[in-house]
């Protein structure tokens, strides 16, 4: 894989808004909170990284509005004072579950569905927002979206209740937010955020323990509903993950790591009243390795290739199993250009072990070479507003090249 195609997976094309989970966490009320008012309580936490050494924002403020019509000057917003603003956050230390309280406020119950967040320029302090590649000890500016000066308008569905704390995380996706644009050395931010509600500290946690001496480089592990990500982090050097919060419900957990086979655990269950442990530090998750071909192409927009705001995603359909995202990323800013690096092996595939189990197996999808998954993928190409396109490819073969064109209509 081309060495930032795994940083830049995802959707660039959310900038400015929020895939936000709507409902209350849990917490004591607020002694200062009255019969109508209630307490909301933001943290950041980050989804990884991987090819940066840092990741930084500078997050000066966060307001909330109970229209999601309403602009500046309306009477209405709520600020939640961030702690110690403008504060420069390093997202890639707040992986494996990792939480940094933003600050909280008391306000008045009901629903808020407007957000906005004011991350300081790089005009006004040096370097508020930045990256470091893994391979240059450079320090990057990071271009912040136009309109910055009343934030980063978000659509939101929170319900802060009566005399309770309302316990968010924002999920700051630094992979998807961070966009390469061509040669010309410059990165742009496009914030894309999860909101996610904590309930409890007793679940919402999925850990597992893969076996480190099988890893490749780039791990990815993830928590999919539907083929869709709820969910990632990057392992720990010793094959410990920690995905947190997760909301409540059944997801496959799908370990992508290059140069080996897709390994998928479906009916994996998340509660809130206990951690649920995937393998053990007896029983670790193997890894198979698998061989690579690359897909590549480039997404134009009425046959202009420039900010397209595109995204791809590599899926693949597992036999008597559930279609997965195996690799996604925002095409280049510049030249429209997108790249995976996939692996062609059967993906690997097995039900949730429960507690404790003495051995992790992972058998193929199937030993049917019709009826396997191995090399064959489905490309998603998106534009916001517009309907995406797919295309089948079977990387058995070697390489392949896909471009997509999209016209406005």
């Amino acid at each position: 894989m081309k060495p930032l195609s795994r940083i830049l997976r995802g959707a660039a094309l959310l900038l400015g808004s929020l895939a936000l989970l709507s409902g209350c966490g849990g917490g004591d009320s607020d002694t200062t909170a009255t019969a109508s008012t209630g307490t909301l309580k933001l943290s950041i936490t980050d989804a990884p990284a991987c090819g940066y050494d840092n990741v930084f924002i500078t997050v000066k403020e966060i307001r909330v509005h109970q229209s999601e019509d309403a602009v500046d000057g309306d009477e209405g917003w709520q600020t939640i004072p961030v702690i110690d603003a403008p504060r420069r956050i390093d997202l890639l230390e707040l992986t494996n579950g990792v939480l940094e309280e933003l600050g909280q406020t008391v306000l008045p119950a009901g629903k808020y569905t407007q957000m906005r967040l004011l991350l300081a320029d790089n005009d006004d302090i040096l370097l508020a927002n930045s990256i470091v590649l893994s391979d240059s000890k450079n320090e990057i500016p990071l271009k912040t979206p136009s309109g910055q000066q009343s934030g980063i308008k978000m659509n939101v569905d929170i319900m802060v209740e009566r005399n309770t704390v309302a316990d968010f995380v924002l999920d700051f996706d630094a992979c998807k937010s961070v966009v390469k644009a061509g040669s010309s050395g410059q990165y742009l931010l496009k914030p894309v955020i999860s909101v996610i509600p904590v309930i409890t500290a007793a679940g919402q946690r999925i850990v597992g323990y893969l076996d480190a001496a099988t890893l490749g480089g780039d791990t990815l592990v993830s928590a999919q509903d539907g083929g869709v990500v709820v969910k990632s982090t990057v392992p720990a050097a010793d094959g410990r993950f920690v995905l947190y919060p997760v909301v409540p419900g059944t997801y496959d957990v799908v370990i992508v790591s290059a140069a080996k086979a897709t390994a998928v655990i479906t009916g994996v269950p998340v509660t809130t009243t206990e951690f649920t442990y995937l393998g053990s530090v007896t029983a670790r998750i193997p890894l198979a390795p698998s061989d690579t071909h690359d897909a590549t192409g480039i997404v134009s927009l009425d046959g202009s290739v420039s900010d397209t705001g595109a995204t791809v995603r590599a899926l693949q359909a597992l036999h008597n199993g559930p279609t997965i995202e195996v690799a996604s990323e925002a095409v280049d800013a510049s030249n429209g250009v997108y790249g995976f690096t996939l692996p062609i092996a059967s993906p690997r595939i097995t039900a949730y072990l429960g507690v404790n189990p003495l051995s992790v197996i992972f058998p193929p999808d199937s030993d049917d070479p019709v009826l396997t998954a191995a090399g064959k993928y489905r490309l998603e190409a998106s534009i916001e507003g517009l309907v995406p396109k797919t295309a089948d490819i079977d990387l058995l073969g070697g390489d392949v090249a896909t471009n997509f064109g999209f016209v406005t209509p």
